[in-house]
Parts: structure tokens; C-alpha cells; sequence
């Protein structure tokens, strides 16, 4: 297949076009380089069947595809709350764009949903089938809300125009190319402890993450998105949970780092739990992860070692 994958050259697309172009697909690479990087798929260049062009997705496209993964959206607090009118315009603007593209050439279109979708739930694990807990005007709303509203359009291209679309709910991703400024915490604590620099720990470090490592999470997207007769959402990430401090720990633990633990403030709106419930993935795509915690950090301890 042809296939665009907007966000193509950020930490997760450019894992996906690196499967993608391994398996055979021609892809049509799309970023504006707001979070994503050449660097990132500058190995992807040899290709012949691979091609990488600049654009914003809140402009309209013209291209000739087969299939669209649409990743194009800022994922860490620090960067979409930057400039959090062009996050919504990203979010709204730009997935009508790229459902417009799929419908005029009657192609397969997934979108990479996330997890803030359930906000700060009162349910956990979270199943798709719950509704959420989002605060709508707050500083990280626009992001979730705009990823809320993302999926509504998905599913009212589906069910007014045809659309055939593909919707997951992407828990903590972590992994090599993730970049050193974002503010996730597996990049910071990673960092921090090279550096022998004490891990910076928000609240108590007794709030719930679950971390999936990158190479499962794209199984799980190539997955759902070649998977007939299934729109989802689903959601994929690691069902098991871990805290912030157990977190810390390890990464102090497998960097061999001095560096010990400094406490700030809990950010505004921070959920304190996120566990997906991942029964839906298990049973329809035969999916969940492989790589265990403490494999999948130490290959992102040795990617940034050998970048630092």
C-alpha cells in the first residue's frame, strides 16, 4: 500500500514508518517539525519507497493514498500546552483534513487517540467504554478535549460518509527518539540520572503510570489498522501498573546513577492514575505487550547514553 503517516518524523511515526517500509508499503512521510525531528528517520532516506515532506496538517493535503495513520500531534504537556489554540487547530482542524483526504480517495485513516481522553478517571483500569473524567477549560484541555473531539469526527465521517476508520487510545509510550526536552517522565529520570542530577518526582511519586515500549505499541497500531470490520477505539498500552517511585527506582537502579530524589509540586490537572483495560486488544487483534520493563528501559538508557 501507499500510506501517509502525518507525524511521520516524531518519536512514534517514525517507528511506524520504519514497519511500515520493512513490510513492503511506500510511505508518504508528513511533519511540520514542531516536536518531530529529520534526525529521526534520516536512516529511512535510503528507502526508495520512502518520502518525506514538510506541511502542517491544519492546512488541507492533496495526495494519493491508500491508507493514513494520522500521529500529527504534540503528546507531552510541555510542548502542546506551548501553544495550546494551534493544539486544538492540530487536534480539530487537522483531523478534518485528514478525514476529507481519506474520503476523497477511499482510503483507511486510524487516529492515534490517546489515553487523556478518560482525564482523570474515577475508573480504573479504564475500559473503552468509559466516558471520563475531563476537565474542559483547563490548561491540558487542549489536548485531551481536543483528542475527545478528534474521535467524535472519526466516527461521524464513519457513520454519516463511510469513512473506514481506525481509532486507538495510546497509553505512555516510552523508547529510543524520544526526545531529551519533552517532559515525560521516562526522559527525564533517564536523563537526570546519566547526569548524576537528582530525579526530579511530582506529588508524593505515588501516582500510577503503565509504560509500553515503543516496539510493542507499533505492533499494536499495524495491527489494528490492517484488521478488518474493526473501527475500535481500542486501547493499547501495558496493563501493569507501576508508581512514579518504583519508576525512579528502577532507572536509578539500571543507570548505576548516585543521583537521589528532589519532590515538586503535583502539576495542575495531573490524572493520578492511567491503567488501560486492554481485554478488547487481547480478544480482537490478538495483542498485548511482550517486552518487559526493565529490557525496554535499559534500551532507552543505552540510546541516550550513546546520544549524551
Amino acid at each position: 500500500m501507499k500510506i501517509l503517516v502525518t507525524g511521520g518524523a516524531g518519536f512514534l511515526g517514525s517507528h511506524l514508518s520504519e514497519r511500515l517500509l520493512t513490510e513492503g508499503h511506500e510511505v508518504v512521510c508528513l511533519d511540520n517539525f514542531y516536536t518531530g525531528a529529520q534526525s529521526n528517520v534520516q536512516h529511512l532516506l535510503d528507502f526508495d519507497n520512502f518520502e518525506l515532506t514538510s506541511h502542517d496538517i491544519t492546512f488541507p493535503m492533496n495526495f494519493e493514498v491508500e491508507g493514513i495513520f494520522n500521529l500529527a500531534c504534540p503528546a507531552s504537556p510541555i510542548h502542546y500546552q506551548k501553544n495550546p489554540v494551534q493544539t486544538m487547530k492540530t487536534n480539530v482542524l487537522g483531523a478534518i483534513n485528514v478525514l476529507e483526504l481519506a474520503n476523497k480517495n477511499s482510503a483507511r485513516v486510524f487516529q492515534a487517540s490517546t489515553s487523556e481522553i478518560y482525564g482523570d478517571p474515577k475508573q480504573n483500569p479504564q475500559m473503552e467504554t468509559y466516558w471520563g473524567n475531563v476537565n474542559p477549560i483547563g490548561i491540558r484541555s487542549c489536548y485531551d478535549e481536543g483528542k475527545r473531539a478528534a474521535e467524535t469526527l472519526f466516527f461521524d465521517f464513519h457513520r454519516q460518509l463511510g469513512v473506514d476508520i481506525r481509532v486507538a487510545r495510546i497509553f505512555n509510550t516510552y523508547g529510543p527518539r524520544m526526545s531529551e526536552n519533552d517532559g515525560r517522565v521516562v526522559s527525564n529520570f533517564i536523563i537526570q540520572a546519566l547526569k548524576n542530577q537528582d530525579l526530579t518526582v511530582y506529588g508524593e511519586g505515588t501516582q500510577i503510570r503503565s509504560f509500553c515500549y515503543v516496539d510493542d505499541l507499533i505492533d499494536g497500531l499495524v495491527k489494528l489498522f490492517f484488521k478488518e470490520n474493526v473501527t475500535g477505539p481500542i486501547n493499547l498500552g501495558n496493563p501493569e501498573p507501576i508508581t512514579m517511585l518504583e519508576l525512579a527506582s528502577d532507572v536509578i537502579r539500571l543507570t548505576g546513577s548516585k543521583s537521589e530524589l528532589i519532590f515538586e509540586p503535583l502539576p495542575l490537572d495531573d490524572p493520578l492514575v492511567r491503567e488501560p483495560d486492554i481485554s478488547v486488544a487481547r480478544k480482537e487483534l490478538n495483542w498485548e505487550p511482550r517486552i518487559s520493563r526493565e529490557t525496554g528501559i535499559t534500551k532507552t538508557i543505552n540510546y541516550f547514553r550513546s546520544n549524551l
